[in-house]
């Protein structure tokens, strides 16, 4: 358990075996591609940036989980690492305490619930995640400086029992599940997929398999709005824009965006964007909000803009990953995505002119989770990210990137 070298062998497949029922959705077989759509790559260009405008390399494997990786978040030093047997585990990430060009340090580590820890975010002190059982769970967060460890307090676990008891008292708030099965309106009957916070941290959006999307307060927990039937099928990612439009993406091969408008108690479809053939399995925004990307079994990464009417349009596809798009990831003006092809590809876009800038290879599993942040302790005259991958070979890989700035 520990750090080790950048390479490892694919070492827990018997556990990769053992929880592909939980692979189930999203799948990790890709489809066919999307042929009708056009490509926003240029093969030449594509060349030439691999060799004259990246450099990168692989820092360090972090080990110590003994299933595989399935949600990743960075939180200022600390990287926060969910796993398949309900393990959350968080890292030291300041390099300024090391020897080397970059300690991690493995710090302390939950384990509650049944299943995979699915998503994890982090507001100030807390830490939300969301849970195979149907669940999200609240932390408290204490920091041990001297020990560089962190110790983890459950706050509460949403819905929570005064939420859950009120509802269960008036039969308008129940809803029927299955032929013979009713549920409050505030649970969650399926995996919660994936969570993700309003700019403000104010609410939290939860969306699930079940097909739902719940809205909490994160002041005190409280289960606000729940949009039943949202999907036809399993809901995998949501991500929020700033300007109020909420994005999900389903098995059902759709992105849908909703909003609340002013005065409005709850959210209204606004749109529903139509061109993968297969299941969406990952979304991601760009830093300004005006580029939605869009991840899929059909080994697409589609790229919507918005149009002067604020609507979101395909401007095409990036094509290079041979499998499942599992994971997005943006970072400044770089977009990152995971596979099933056990790779990462780096995109950069200029004037709907996109380059992949690199292909990090090294993972012996499928590319699960992403997340990345710009290296502020580095100084040179490139622009340096420091990128942490998770996957089903058990690992957790830390890259660190250089982009020239001119």
């Amino acid at each position: 358990m520990g750090i080790m070298p950048c390479h490892s062998n694919y070492d827990c497949q018997s556990h990769s075996a053992r929880f592909q029922s939980d692979l189930s959705t999203p799948s990790l077989n890709c489809q066919r591609s999307l042929h009708s759509v056009p490509s926003l790559t240029s093969q030449t260009h594509q060349r030439l940036s691999n060799v004259s405008t990246i450099h990168y390399h692989c820092l360090t494997t972090l080990k110590g989980h003994n299933s595989y990786v399935s949600s990743i978040t960075l939180a200022g030093k600390f990287l926060y690492v969910g796993s398949s047997d309900r393990e959350i585990r968080s890292w030291d990430c300041n390099p300024l305490t090391s020897q080397l060009d970059q300690e991690i340090i493995n710090n302390n580590k939950v384990a509650v619930g049944k299943g995979a820890v699915k998503s994890l975010v982090v507001l100030a002190d807390k830490l939300f995640s969301a849970h195979q059982d149907h669940k999200i769970r609240v932390w408290k967060i204490n920091n041990q400086e001297h020990d560089h460890q962190q110790k983890y307090t459950r706050l509460a676990t949403l819905p929570t029992l005064g939420d859950r008891a009120f509802k269960l008292l008036m039969p308008k708030n129940h809803v029927q599940i299955r032929r013979h099965k009713t549920s409050t309106w505030v649970h969650h009957v399926g995996t919660v997929s994936a969570l993700a916070l309003t700019t403000d941290e104010t609410l939290l959006y939860s969306v699930s398999w079940d097909r739902t999307i719940k809205i909490w307060r994160t002041s005190d927990f409280k289960c606000l709005e729940s949009i039943t039937n949202a999907h036809d099928d399993a809901i995998n990612a949501v991500a929020l824009s700033d300007d109020g439009h909420v994005y999900t993406g389903s098995a059902d091969k759709k992105i849908k965006v909703w909003r609340k408008n002013n005065g409005e108690k709850k959210h209204s479809l606004v749109s529903t964007l139509e061109k993968h053939n297969s299941g969406i399995n990952a979304l991601a925004l760009s830093t300004d909000g005006f580029v939605l990307y869009s991840g899929a079994c059909d080994r697409s990464i589609l790229v919507w803009e918005k149009d002067e009417s604020g609507n979101m349009e395909l401007a095409g596809a990036l094509r290079g990953h041979t499998k499942s798009i599992l994971c997005i990831s943006v970072v400044s003006d770089l977009v990152l995505s995971g596979s099933a092809d056990k790779t990462i590809r780096i995109w950069r876009g200029i004037d709907r002119n996109y380059s992949c800038l690199a292909v990090l290879e090294g993972h012996k599993g499928p590319v699960k989770c992403l997340t990345a942040a710009t290296d502020q302790y580095y100084n040179h005259s490139d622009t340096t990210y420091l990128v942490y991958s998770g996957s089903l070979d058990c690992d957790i890989k830390v890259w660190k990137i250089f982009v020239p700035l001119h």
